[in-house]
Order: structure tokens, then C-alpha cells, then sequence
């Protein structure tokens, strides 16, 4: 195969424009240097795809494939300017020093095309520390990246090792697997710890299952805080692995260290009716409303009803948490019970005793509800939850669990709702939250 060079691009510079193709050749870093420019021609590319697929030449994929051949040249390419610079002479040009080319040393490495085998340049005295291909290096960090995205959407470790066989044609070891995502453990201790801004409108606190397997399979609790911030981004606080059923004493423990890490004031904290937790709420920061969290309660409600009647019940209570008024949400609940009473009477109940800690939502003006009791960020979050989960089956540490629910929310989708990003319309929800919190909130905007 052969491919053009354009000599206009073919000197070695630092932090130019063109330092972005050696980004993307080791996946996404920068190493500060400007490699040729190679311009494969289109008719030349015209003719080797179109034999792939007819089977007369090398495959796309693969370890021969065409594309791993051209990441192959690219990477030999930038690999023989970094030794050009180390050594500051060209190819055949006379040496500076003693140090000088000697030879290549075959390489093979794990890349977002397959396996790429490589002759690396070697100079006379060792001293050649390569950027692009680093020394021991087996793979590039976009195949690490890989790895931990298929990892984040419940992948196991089986799972990859077969898809990378599958998409690429190559075999890596489970072993490999787990390095790779075992290399997060120690970025999410400083995510957990990370220092946090003092003034949070909102807090979600929140409890999903998950199996994991201590002697014996059995469902733990994953607590878990998210709020938005001042400035109107969403974020994941926290995630803590429970030992046993859900807890306000746990939870007490959590939002201790969540106000150690930097909260020290908070405006509306959104929970479910879990008995103690607005005491150990209140105890922590004694200004917070603790509102019942209306998913909760409408996911509680319909655990209690028929699945033809969901549609119906949701749309019922919607009536009643969208009121504009308490009185008129009084009126819509009575409609309601009146409705359901007889059919789902434990769902009166579960509302019934909720009442007082539901309500005081409905004193604040719509822009300010919405970010109360919108399912946007809570659901999206749970579902890249459940999906990990629900693939995974059961986890074998409590370690394992959180390693694959921290990537969830690490993860960015693109065109989709997810974890951590600003909230619509913040300008809105901001002077809402002004008029009803006053200085408390403008002394943590200024």
C-alpha cells in the first residue's frame, strides 16, 4: 500500500495546529508535536475499500485489515519524527553526539481499529522515550476508553473480551480487562472526596438494589446524592455502598460527610418518606425543607395498582402535584381518592400519611416546583443504573458495584439527559429560588 505525503506539514514544531493529529493517534493526549500530514489518495482509497468488501484485498477490520494498516503507517510516521527530534537530525543525516538510529523493534498494540503491528525506531543508547507509542505500552488509551464505556453499560469482563474478538478480530485476556478498569479505582476515591461548593439549592438522596455476592447473593442498598448548584449544573455527589436495608442512621452518615466535604447550607433537600431521615436532614442543616420526592411517591403508588390502570393513576396524580395552589391540590387529591378509594385504598394511605411532608412544594412558583419534581436527572441516572445491573447480574465486592455505577455517571451521552450538565432555563429556577431564599442564596452567587 502506498500512501502521498505532503512535505508542506513535515517539520517538527511544537504546540502547532496539526499537534491534533498526534492527539487523535494516541487517542485523544496531546503530546506537543506537529506530524506530517498524510493524504491517502481518493481514487487509491477508492479501490482498496471497494476490494475489501469484494474480498480481493486485506479486510477493514482486523489484524491485516486496511485500517490497521494505515493506523499502523501513521503511528511508524510519527513514531520516526519523535526520534528525529530526540536525536535532532533527520534520516541519514549526520548525528550531533555518539546516540544514533539503530534498528526497529517489533510491536503489536490494541487500538480503536484493532491490533496494529508496528516497528518502533530504537536509538543507539536507550534513551528514546516515545510519546505517542510509550515504552511497554500494549495498547493506546482510545482502546482503553472503549473498555471502560462498554464496562459503564454493564459489559463484563466476558462480555468484552468477546466483543473486541468479535468487532476487531484479536484477542485480549479478562486479565487486561480488569487492569484497565481497575486503573479508575483510584480517580473515584477523589472523585468521593473531592472538595464541594458550600451552597446547594437542591439535593436528591435516593437508594437503587443491587446483588452482590458475600458468601452469599444477597441485595444491598447504593446510597446516592445529586444536586444542582448555584450556578445551575447538575452534579453526582456521592455514591456509598450500604451493608444492609435502607437507613436513616445510614444516611445520616452520608450527609455528615457530604457537609465535611463543603455543604454547609441547603436550600430544599428531596427524599423519600423513610422514617428519621428529615430529623438527621434537619440535624445536619437545620435551614433545609425536606420535601417527599414526588417520583418516589408516584413509583410507590403504582407498585400498588394494576398495570392497565398506570396510565390513569399517574395521570391522577399529576393533577394533584402540578396544582397551582394547596387548596387546589386538596380539591384534585379528594377527586382522586374519590376515584381510586375503593380500587387502591393502600395508595390513599401511602399519600394520606406523605400529605405533610409533600406540600410544601406547592408554595413555590412553577419554575421552582419543576426542579423539585421533574424526573429528568433522577431517572436518568437510575436507568444507567439498572442497566448495568440488570446486565451484570450480581457483583462479586461492593468495590465492583461502585467501580461500574461511577463510570455510569462519568459517562456523556451524546443528544441524551445525563448526570452532571447545566439545567434548562436556570435563569428562571435562579430568581425563583432569590425571591424565596433571599440572601442565602445571592451571598453564594456573588
Amino acid at each position: 500500500m502506498s500512501m502521498e505525503m505532503d512535505t508542506t506539514g513535515s517539520d517538527v514544531t511544537a504546540g502547532g495546529s496539526a499537534a491534533s493529529v498526534a492527539g487523535e493517534a494516541d487517542g485523544g493526549g496531546s503530546s506537543g508535536l506537529v506530524l506530517p500530514r498524510l493524504a491517502l489518495d481518493q481514487e487509491l482509497a477508492e479501490r482498496l475499500v471497494a476490494g475489501a468488501r469484494e474480498g480481493d484485498g486485506p479486510g477493514l477490520v482486523g489484524p491485516d485489515g486496511l485500517l490497521a494498516q494505515i493506523a499502523g503507517q501513521l503511528l511508524e510516521t510519527a513514531l520516526g519524527v519523535e526520534l528525529t527530534e530526540h536525536l535532532g537530525h533527520e534520516l541519514h543525516g549526520r548525528s550531533n553526539g555518539p546516540n544514533a538510529r539503530n534498528g526497529t523493534t517489533p510491536k503489536t498494540v490494541q487500538t480503536d481499529v484493532g491490533p496494529v503491528r508496528l516497528k518502533v525506531p530504537r536509538d543507539r543508547d536507550g534513551s528514546f522515550d516515545p510519546v505517542i507509542v510509550p515504552k511497554h505500552s500494549r495498547r493506546l488509551s482510545g482502546f482503553d476508553a472503549q473498555v471502560l464505556s462498554l464496562y459503564a453499560k454493564g459489559f463484563t469482563t466476558g462480555d468484552i473480551v468477546d466483543h473486541v474478538a468479535d468487532i476487531y478480530g484479536s484477542q485480549v485476556s479478562k486479565d487486561l480487562v480488569s487492569r484497565v478498569t481497575d486503573a479508575v479505582l483510584g480517580e473515584m476515591r477523589e472523585w468521593q472526596n473531592r472538595p464541594l461548593d458550600r451552597v446547594w439549592p437542591v439535593i436528591f438522596i435516593d437508594a437503587i438494589y443491587v446483588k452482590i455476592r458475600d458468601g452469599q447473593v444477597s441485595n444491598r442498598p447504593i446510597y446516592v446524592a445529586s444536586g444542582i448548584n448555584v450556578s445551575g449544573h447538575r452534579d453526582v455527589l456521592g455514591i456509598w455502598a450500604g451493608t444492609g436495608g435502607e437507613g436513616a442512621k445510614h444516611w445520616a452518615g452520608y450527609l455528615t460527610e457530604l457537609a465535611n466535604r463543603g455543604i454547609g447550607d441547603v436550600m430544599i433537600v428531596c427524599c423519600d418518606g423513610l422514617s428519621g431521615l428529615p430529623d438527621a436532614i434537619e440535624t445536619i442543616w437545620p435551614l433545609a425543607q425536606v420535601q417527599t420526592c414526588v417520583v418516589h411517591m408516584v413509583r410507590g403508588s403504582l407498585r400498588y395498582a394494576s398495570r392497565k390502570d398506570w396510565k390513569q393513576v399517574a395521570a391522577g396524580l399529576k393533577t394533584v402535584y402540578t396544582a397551582p395552589t394547596l387548596d387546589a391540590a386538596e380539591t384534585r387529591w379528594l377527586e382522586f381518592a374519590e376515584t381510586w378509594g375503593e380500587a387502591y385504598p393502600t395508595i390513599i394511605g401511602l399519600w394520606e400519611r406523605s400529605w405533610e411532608q409533600f406540600i410544601p412544594f406547592l408554595a413555590h412558583p412553577g419554575e421552582l416546583r419543576k426542579i423539585m419534581y421533574t424526573t429528568n436527572a433522577i431517572e436518568s441516572l437510575n436507568a444507567r443504573f439498572r442497566q448495568a445491573v440488570v446486565r451484570r447480574g450480581h457483583f462479586p465486592t461492593d468495590q465492583a458495584a461502585l467501580k461500574v455505577l461511577y463510570l455510569c455517571v462519568k459517562r456523556k451521552d451524546k443528544n441524551r439527559s445525563n448526570p452532571t450538565g447545566r439545567v434548562p432555563g436556570w435563569t428562571k429556577i435562579l430568581n425563583a429560588l432569590v425571591l424565596a431564599y433571599g440572601d442565602r442564596i445571592e451571598t453564594a452567587i456573588k
